[in-house]
């Protein structure tokens, strides 16, 4: 393709953004299933240590199928947004062996012994573990508020100088709540702080934080970028090429967190459909989250695409759509949680999100059986929470489904 081509959607960046240059003309870029590269000579091999691009020297340090997943993440994230000089903005995407990776990486190369993080209250259960238990054991302090009230995080920033990165992951986990990108980077800039936004849920179709003025990006590219349930992996994007380029690439190869070529590949492929994907899922769960809304046995709806969710507006002003990730409380508590998810006959019980079929998972008693009780109900992840990953069956099966499971409870 030629790069002055304007590619006009999603679909197209998906698909064209990278990997047309293979080897022997192959259509698909190839997995480069090899440990290292060889060299010419001694100048070439010398050549490659001093370029930028270390793509082929060494498999931990990268390689041309992880640079394809790379280019596609970064031209998607960036699609449309401008940086300070009106020029289009230019990402730089690291590709990890999991989305874990990608975040610890974040965190080690932008703080240090006697920084701080600040983070919403409503967190995935593994970036709850690593900011309170990893960061904290590293000599990093996490502060935990609510980010959707402004002046809790002016407060916040006020009386606690040492706060160097300030993390936002919307829409959260397992709550679905949604914190104003926009307003709390603003806040942020204004005391000369990093910001990072996890956006694994929204994917760039729904959601691009860039757009907002955030310095960092992370997926786990796991969930809606792979779509497939197929492969374990996690992305972090820069804006700072230079930093992104030294030292974050530095901490990314020390720590090790390297992703793989055949993930790569997947990954690769998934993306392709991420549009068509994206589209279906989100249908999908307006469906089911109208359904839940009105049924006897739900006592709560998690979905900011409903009117009456607190963060509907929020929800509106930064995403395209609310997106596929809902959570509901089961009149009943914790038992009749357990028997809805046993008597489900084609929704799928597993954790994790974004996989083409409808996933169904019990917080209190899997993802966030690790976090006390006290702590959990603070956060609004109650007995009877059921997070839902609405995948893109035909809606009348998911319903039917669900209705049969409801009466069993």
């Amino acid at each position: 393709m030629n790069k002055s081509f304007p590619l006009t959607g999603y679909s197209s960046l998906a698909i064209h953004s990278s990997g047309k240059n293979n080897a022997d003309y192959s259509h698909i870029t190839p997995i480069y299933a090899t440990s290292t590269f060889t060299f010419d000579t001694a100048e070439q091999g010398s050549e490659r240590f001093a370029s930028p691009d270390k793509t082929r020297i060494y498999g931990r340090w990268g390689n041309p199928t992880f640079t394809v997943a790379e280019e596609t993440i970064a031209a998607l994230e960036a699609f449309g947004i401008s940086d300070e000089n009106g020029q289009p903005l230019k990402l730089k995407a690291l590709l990890h062996a999991s989305g874990q990776a990608a975040m610890c990486t974040l965190f080690f190369s932008t703080m240090q012994a006697g920084d701080e993080v600040l983070s919403h209250f409503s967190l995935y259960g593994g970036t709850h573990e690593v900011l309170n238990r990893v960061l904290n054991d590293a000599g990093m302090k996490t502060h935990i508020i609510d980010m959707r009230d402004l002046s809790i995080v002016e407060e916040a920033l006020q009386k606690n100088p040492k706060i160097k990165l300030v993390h936002i992951e919307t829409p959260a986990n397992p709550t679905v709540q949604c914190v104003d990108i926009e307003a709390v980077t603003l806040l942020a800039k204004k005391y000369g702080k990093l910001v990072s936004a996890d956006n694994t849920f929204a994917t760039p179709y729904l959601q691009q934080p860039f757009r907002y003025g955030v310095d960092f990006v992370f997926h786990s590219t796991t969930k809606f970028l792979n779509g497939h349930g197929t492969a374990i992996g996690g992305v972090l994007l820069g804006k700072d090429l230079a930093l992104m380029g030294s030292k974050v690439w530095k901490w990314h190869v020390l720590l090790g967190g390297n992703s793989n070529p055949f993930d790569a590949f997947l990954l690769t492929q998934g993306m392709k459909t991420l549009e068509l994907r994206m589209e279906r899922h989100c249908h999908n769960a307006m469906e089911v989250a109208n359904y839940l809304a009105s049924h006897p046995a739900i006592e709560k709806v998690n979905y900011t695409g409903l009117p009456d969710h607190p963060d509907y507006a929020v929800a509106m002003k930064q995403m395209r759509h609310p997106g596929a990730l809902m959570s509901f409380e089961v009149k009943g508590g914790l038992e009749a949680g357990r028997k809805f998810v046993d008597a489900l006959q084609m929704c799928v019980r597993a954790v994790s999100l974004g996989t083409l079929d409808t996933l169904v998972s019990h917080p209190a008693t899997m993802s966030h059986m690790s976090i006390a009780r006290e702590e959990r109900l603070k956060y609004g992840i109650t007995d009877g929470l059921i997070r839902l990953s609405v995948g893109i069956e035909n809606i009348a099966d998911i319903l039917n489904d669900f209705e049969q499971a409801f009466q069993q409870i």
